[in-house]
């Protein structure tokens, strides 16, 4: 199942970029399942991401590993996080960021996710969930990169 949401921001992708911290990161986490962070190594190709999340009934870790980094000739930066150790019922997760230049200045935030579990019917049933999580980031991003 793929998903894409767009954010437009005030700052350039450059900075934009160097802004994609420990600290947003915890900005970024939605209320619930709370999340522990266990580790960051930032959001360049080989840096680790390692979270809990507390459902209240049971601890979960997600590891993701930053497999890709870089800049395209057009100015837009890019990094993609894919899921090693996923929860349930997840079992593939890619997410690419792409901070493009907005016409006019600042940068548009692309989040393009794609995610699977055992079966398409349950990738569906996800959905707005997922779209959810991204939607939640809008109003993070906008004030965090105003």
């Amino acid at each position: 199942m793929k998903l894409f949401l767009h954010t437009t921001v005030a700052q350039p992708p450059t900075r934009v970029m160097a802004g994609f911290t420990r600290e947003l990161f915890l900005a970024l986490a939605p209320p619930f399942p709370r999340m522990q962070l266990r580790r960051y190594d930032g959001s360049r190709r080989g840096d680790l991401v390692e979270i809990e999340l507390d459902t209240l009934v049971k601890k979960i870790p997600w590891t993701s590993l930053i497999t890709d980094d870089g800049v395209l000739p057009d100015g837009t930066h890019y990094f993609v996080d894919e899921g090693r150790v996923l929860p349930p019922p997840l079992r593939f997760w890619r997410h690419r960021h792409l901070l493009r230049p907005a016409p006019g200045g600042g940068t548009v935030i692309v989040e393009d996710l794609e995610y699977r579990t055992r079966f398409g019917w349950l990738d569906a049933l996800l959905r707005p969930a997922m779209w959810a999580m991204l939607a939640w980031r809008k109003p993070i991003y906008r004030r965090w990169f105003q």
